[in-house]
């Protein structure tokens, strides 16, 4: 009987040494799992800072703050991110002491995946939870495959005549001009390089036909043609107003900025070119004309389709550096539909996407 319970008194105080053993060893763990923690507070908030002041210049050179502002704002985010080095250490310290203070109770600290300072924070003694922190977590910034930017574009129009050349074309070469406006997406075709680019988007465009020689349009027997008005003009248009779903493949190099937790490819001031097309429809056309009759100031607004194409689809090209592009397109269908002599428009000028 003596022998047994001799046995039964070893087994236990074994029991008991290795699970304090366990236990010491979870709590090194613990506290070597804070030490890593805090030693990455300081290059975190430098990194953080960093980016802080990158964005106050670029406010800068965009004309939205002044140089005293900006001062002011560097020194501002300087000292929170001194503070936040200093409080977020202090944290860590303060968890550190309390664990090795009471590393002879029974004491845990839990963790979701991976103990941080974005996490829930626990700690119970002896059962009772005498300390319970839960701060919002914060994503991973990886890097955009995407962004979107409104564009606008403007230039001359004019029209591409079967058997004429574009200096015997019957609209003004000045007074012709077209106007773009829209929204478009980048996305970036491959993972790790932003060499190429979808460009693709959805706009509205109006283009302009200003005739010369006091000429205005008429729909005669299923034909538009143009024909000499009986008045003196002061001005006479046609607009074509299409809404068209463009894409382009961009070509053009990038600055790369990384981080522990994020990768951004940036255009900016860069040299970007791109080629593609665009399809959509025509939504209205309409002729606008100005003169005087018997002394009288009149306008007419001439609302009709002029046979003009309902599908649009051409090719479209553009270069530039930043948001600054020289721009063309092309339409391959023909402003009139069932013409005798084929006509399609063609424009060149300037783009600008607004990021």
């Amino acid at each position: 009987m003596r022998s047994i319970t001799f046995y039964l008194l070893v087994s236990l105080m074994s029991f008991v040494s290795q699970n304090l053993a366990g236990q010491d060893e979870k709590q090194k763990e613990k506290i070597e799992l804070l030490q890593r923690l805090k030693d990455k507070i300081p290059k975190q908030e430098k990194e953080a800072l960093k980016f802080e002041i990158e964005d106050i210049n670029k406010r800068v050179q965009e004309n939205s703050i002044t140089e005293v502002e900006a001062r002011i704002l560097k020194e501002e985010v300087a000292k929170k991110r001194a503070l936040n080095i200093e409080n977020r250490i202090s944290i860590i310290d303060n968890r550190i002491a309390l664990l090795k203070r009471n590393e002879s109770d029974e004491m845990h600290l839990s963790e979701a995946d991976h103990l941080s300072e974005f996490e829930t924070f626990k700690i119970n003694i002896n059962g009772k939870n005498i300390l319970t922190a839960s701060e919002r977590k914060r994503d991973i910034k990886y890097d955009r495959r995407t962004y979107v930017d409104p564009v606008i574009a403007f230039g001359l129009n004019n029209a591409i005549i079967e058997g004429q050349s574009l200096e015997d074309s019957p609209y003004q070469l000045g007074g012709s001009r077209f106007f773009e406006i829209g929204w478009v997406w980048r996305t970036r075709v491959f993972k790790n390089s932003n060499a190429l680019r979808l460009n693709y988007g959805v706009s509205f465009q109006f283009n302009g036909l200003k005739p010369k020689d006091n000429q205005y349009f008429v729909f005669n027997e299923g034909q538009a043609e143009l024909q000499e008005f009986e008045f003196d003009l002061k001005k006479s248009k046609l607009r074509m107003d299409n809404l068209v779903f463009p894409l382009h493949f961009e070509f053009g190099p990038s600055k790369v900025r990384k981080t522990e937790d994020k990768i951004r490819y940036r255009i900016d001031n860069q040299f970007r070119i791109g080629f593609g097309g665009y399809a959509g429809f025509n939504i209205g056309t309409r002729q606008k004309l100005k003169y005087n009759r018997d002394g009288e100031s009149v306008k007419d607004k001439l609302k009709r389709d002029y046979n003009t194409s309902d599908l649009i689809y051409g090719l479209s090209a553009y270069a530039g550096f930043d948001g600054v592009l020289l721009y063309a397109k092309y339409d391959l269908n023909p402003i009139f539909k069932d013409a005798t002599i084929e006509q399609r428009n063609i424009s060149l000028g300037l783009r600008f996407d607004l990021d």
